[in-house]
């Protein structure tokens, strides 16, 4: 009569392929992790840019009140959250609000708020250099991470 079991080699064969298989899938999920926080963190800064930008075109266009001669870009991110009147003539009675609330940066600590997840850049500053002013010109991730096309997130 002929057994109908496995023997202790086949099962280790069996689990070493299984352990092969686990090692090669490990990094396949942390890249895919990885690819999906990239592309939250991009919605993020293109909401918060666009944000920005639209601010900045209500200034311009006189549909925020205050001194023209001001800066065109809001002081804080916060400030992109409070509801304002719309200061032109034709448009009374409405309100201005360029975000809901303020997207977080995927990549920082999630026990900090929203509004200090990111590294912020003032008009006056440079590029290459970017430091907060007097207005929020631009945001970037303070993450050390590079993103999976080489670049530092930072500079994103």
């Amino acid at each position: 009569m002929r057994n109908l079991g496995y023997t202790l080699i086949e099962l280790l064969v069996v689990l070493g392929v299984l352990a092969l298989l686990a090692t090669m899938a490990v990094p396949l999920a942390e890249m895919t992790a990885q690819r999906e926080k990239e592309r939250e963190l991009r919605r993020a800064l293109w909401e918060i840019r666009d944000a920005l930008d639209a601010y900045r075109h209500a200034r311009t266009e006189g549909a925020l009140a205050g001194d023209s001669g001001g800066a065109l870009y809001p002081p804080t991110l916060q400030t992109l959250l409070v509801a304002q009147p719309d200061a032109r003539v034709d448009h009374r009675g409405q309100i201005v609000r360029f975000l809901r609330r303020i997207p977080r940066d995927p990549f920082a600590d999630p026990a900090l708020p929203a509004e200090q997840t990111w590294g912020l850049r003032s008009y006056l500053s440079e590029a290459d250099a970017p430091k907060a002013g007097a207005d929020v010109y631009d945001v970037y991730s303070k993450a050390a991470t590079l993103g999976l096309n080489g670049v530092p997130l930072s500079r994103w």
